[in-house]
């Protein structure tokens, strides 16, 4: 098919209502299914953007090379400015019509389309203009869903089943999730047309200068030292492990477990060299053999993070009921599309999610050990294998994941550690020092907004109001490893990390001139922030409770 052709929208609609992965790109429909399954960033991230104008997530993770490939997918010309639709992993029922389509069902998305083919932005207006509702109750009660007395909660029907009890949280989780959507739609630009493709236009200009700027280079005299760190601290571990100070030792690997990783984490973006062979052979090394934890795993649920950043149905970073809950979207119980696995919303998240402020670091210094699980989970999974020329990445990790349990499993702990107290003494230390990095990486988004503002909303807007810059002075960017640069990096992920103090002066000046909020607080403070969402969360918890409980027995509507 030729690449000049115009392709309507409705044409679009209709193919990918059949189930083709097609995806706007520099004013071109990309017919992407003879290559979403050999992805090396994998499908979901593709899915994610079916029916999108992906130009700017596409342009800011691929390199000249892969964007130049990308033309040969080109099935015909689209009318700008392109009108996003939602992708259809994005609905609740993706999968149960996958499953049936499998089976030689069509699903009801295609059944519609061969009717009638749908008009997916009127029916994404139809759905914000839902959520921007009240649903027949005003704006201003909705102040009172926090309060602690049962009497002013107007919201929560009376409650004498089990279905009740259901319907009422699902209406009250509702409620707070359209009371965050109206604070979202005042403290941001317009979601309008007009002005998100102005700021679009002003990204692509800052893009431009990124890369006139010189910021695409990596200068590997700063790989250099801090190979000379990574090298005195496992030198120390070393050391002190012969003198047989066992526990302190421990506190010494913990700590090169946490520098390491930051340059795990540089390639895992492509980084450092650029090339994606180079790159994963280095993030696997470092994550796989020198830490135990899958690079593949990781970028698998990084890459989907980083397009559709603090969605509760998909990005997986979020998803943590029933110990922690950084949304009332996850009172409904939900479908991740990452895992397809339900959430479910229940008496143990009723129990747990209440006191969340307190088990955050509690949490966070155990960690790793589920970092462990989700790896060897990942590297059984059929989204290891899916991964087209980039197959053999799996035996790799596998490889270097069995060296690492031999050595740090069995020679270290099991034969050379002399006592059980000191190998259970020496595994909890050292594994919870990482600590800092789990706070480190859940600094930047758990305390941000998780509102949907819908699929007008711009990727650099959607981006910087959902994350968080750490304030630092430059002498401590080590200690932080460019983490503190979370929404800088998230604009230009492929930005080496030592140029992301100065591409952060850039991005002050991209947010001051479209009024978009840059967000950046001290360490300290941003503990705080994400202490006092989980707080905000709890509490909506606690008043869910407490209401149900008192209409469960007094019999009253709270309909005052």
């Amino acid at each position: 098919m030729s690449s000049q052709k115009f392709v309507s929208a409705r044409e679009i609609e209709a193919l990918i209502a059949q189930g083709q992965p097609i995806v706007i790109h520099e004013g071109y429909a990309l017919q992407l299914d003879e290559w979403i399954n050999r992805h090396p960033g994998g499908k979901l991230a593709i899915l994610h953007m079916v029916g999108r104008d992906a130009t700017d997530e596409i342009n800011i993770y691929h390199g000249a090379k892969a964007l130049l490939m990308m033309k040969k997918h080109r099935m015909g010309r689209v009318q700008e400015p392109w009108t996003n639709l939602n992708p259809p992993i994005r609905s609740p029922d993706y999968y149960t019509n996958l499953a049936a389509e499998k089976q030689g069902v069509p699903s009801a998305e295609a059944r519609r389309s061969r009717r009638n083919p749908a008009d997916s932005r009127c029916k994404a207006a139809a759905i914000l203009n839902k959520k921007l509702s009240t649903t027949g109750t005003c704006t201003r009660r909705t102040s009172a869903l926090i309060s602690p007395d049962p009497e002013k909660q107007p919201l929560v029907p009376a409650v004498d089943t089990a279905a009740d009890k259901v319907t009422a949280r699902v209406k009250y989780a509702t409620e707070m999730e359209q009371k965050e959507i109206l604070e979202g739609l005042g403290d941001n630009p317009s979601v309008d047309a007009e002005t998100q493709r102005a700021i679009i236009m002003d990204y692509r200009a800052l893009h431009q200068q990124i890369k006139d700027d010189g910021l695409y280079k990596c200068h590997y005299s700063n790989y250099f030292k801090e190979s000379l760190r990574y090298s005195f601290l496992f030198g120390l571990f070393l050391y002190l492990l012969y003198a047989k100070w066992y526990l302190t030792s421990a506190i010494v690997l913990g700590a090169f477990w946490q520098q390491i990783m930051f340059t795990a984490h540089d390639a895992g973006h492509r980084g450092i060299t650029g090339n994606f062979v180079a790159d994963t052979l280095i993030g696997a090394f470092i994550a796989d053999f020198c830490c135990g934890l899958s690079i593949g795993w990781w970028k698998s649920s990084h890459n989907v993070h980083h397009l559709i950043t603090n969605m509760p149905e998909h990005d997986p970073d979020l998803q943590n009921i029933p110990l922690f809950s950084t949304s009332p979207t996850y009172m409904k119980s939900v479908l991740s599309s990452f895992y397809n696995f339900t959430f479910v919303w229940d008496a143990a998240a009723e129990f747990l999610v209440p006191y969340q402020k307190y088990t955050y670091y509690p949490v966070m210094a155990l960690a790793r050990f589920n970092l462990y699980a989700l790896s060897w989970l990942h590297l059984v999974s059929p989204r290891a294998a899916q991964l087209g020329a980039a197959w053999w990445t799996r035996p790799v990790e596998i490889a270097f994941m069995m060296c690492y349990w031999a050595i740090f499993g069995y020679a270290l702990v099991w034969c050379y550690l002399p006592s059980w107290p000191i190998r259970i003494g020496f595994v909890l230390i050292s594994h919870m020092f990482t600590m800092l990095l789990h706070v480190q990486i859940t600094l930047s988004h758990w305390g941000m907004p998780t509102a949907d503002l819908g699929p007008t909303e711009s990727f650099p807007q959607r981006q910087l109001r959902t994350t968080m810059d750490v304030d630092c002075p430059a002498w401590l960017d080590w200690l932080h490893g460019g983490l503190q640069f979370q929404a800088v990096h998230h604009l230009f992920p492929r930005v080496p990390r030592h140029n992301l103090r100065q591409a952060q002066s850039l991005v002050r000046d991209f947010c001051e001139k479209t009024q978009i909020r840059y967000q950046c607080y001290g360490f300290v403070e941003g503990n705080h922030v994400v202490l006092g969402r989980l707080e905000e969360v709890a509490k909506m918890v606690n008043t869910l409770v407490d209401c149900q409980l008192y209409m469960a027995e007094t019999g009253e509507s709270g309909l005052h």
